[in-house]
């Protein structure tokens, strides 16, 4: 289950503070000169701790970056993530790092507030977009993070190897292009369904149900889950009412975080012939962001034009 609350406790873990400390010793040795990438010899190493995060970075990077994204497996829930040996290795040569914030990655804060030194740029995404925490964390699915993110880790890569800049330029280019697709559908879908009623197990989606102007129901309920408190009584009523007598278009889950309760409300949409969207909180494999988030919406498309029962 998403949960601000059980980030948080993750943030505390004893063992993110022991490995933070390992950290710092390792950021010290950190030296990439201008030079060792003018030559060619270097490429930018680049760690992002969700993998939506990498592959912009990646898109931008090209042939001339490394990236390494610490969250990545879909089939996980990032929630659960506890950093580790691994992470902190990831972390010590890393030029350009890039995270979340909003509470959603606490664990990479402390890992780098474990170091002091060393020649590295951090990219937070909800600082660009300002967000905070409290705020709903899932940022990637806000139109406008990305291209800030984007223009963000471009103007990063610039600075650390200025030699390339023209490639650095070109592929930023190329990501803003491709992100404009999705701007365009959920132009088309606000236009066709804005204020058509839907729900949601948690505000996973928020952002672009948002975009598109749907109306979402339940948000106690979702933010319940998110906090992870448990929804009252009425609000669990309420919801389960909406499904059965088909008050909601759809019904949005996240794949990742299926417990009881979302499975419970999904087999009520399911007999009350409500269609269901799955939603990630992490990239598929094999697929750019563009194309993961391009899916996603039109699977939300199919599900807004199926006939109803």
């Amino acid at each position: 289950m998403n949960s601000i609350a059980r980030i948080r406790r993750i943030g505390r873990n004893s063992r993110t503070v022991a490995i933070a400390k390992a950290v710092a010793a390792g950021f010290a040795a950190l030296s990439m000169s201008a030079a060792a990438f003018a030559a060619g010899d270097v490429k930018v190493n680049i760690v992002a701790a969700e993998n939506f995060y990498g592959d912009i970075a990646r898109q931008i990077g090209g042939e001339h970056v490394d990236v390494t994204s610490i969250l990545s497996n879909p089939d996980q829930d990032p929630h659960l993530f506890e950093a580790s040996p691994k992470t902190a290795r990831a972390l010590q040569h890393a030029a350009i790092v890039v995270y979340n914030g909003a509470a959603y990655d606490p664990w990479m804060e402390k890992l780098l507030a474990a170091s002091k030194g060393g020649q590295r740029t951090t990219i937070v995404a909800a600082e660009l977009v300002g967000k905070k925490s409290g705020d709903n964390p899932h940022l990637w699915y806000a139109p406008q993070t990305m291209p800030a993110v984007a223009r963000k880790i471009e103007a990063a890569l610039v600075t650390a190897d200025p030699t390339h800049k023209a490639d650095y330029d070109r592929h930023l280019s190329a990501v803003i292009d491709a992100l404009k697709p999705i701007d365009q559908k959920v132009a088309q879908l606000r236009e066709r369904y804005r204020g058509t009623p839907v729900t949601a197990t948690e505000p996973v989606f928020g952002y672009l149900s948002d975009a598109i102007g749907l109306d979402m129901r339940n948000m106690r309920f979702q933010l319940a889950a998110m906090n992870d408190t448990e929804p009252s009584a009425s609000d669990i009523a309420t919801f389960e009412r909406d499904l059965r007598e088909r008050k909601v278009r759809v019904l949005i889950y996240n794949s990742q975080a299926t417990e009881a309760l979302t499975k419970r409300m999904l087999q009520l949409a399911k007999h009350s012939g409500v269609p269901t969207v799955s939603v990630t909180e992490t990239q598929p494999a094999g697929k750019t962001f563009q194309q993961w988030m391009l899916a996603q919406l039109g699977a939300l498309e199919a599900a807004l034009d199926a006939k109803q029962p």
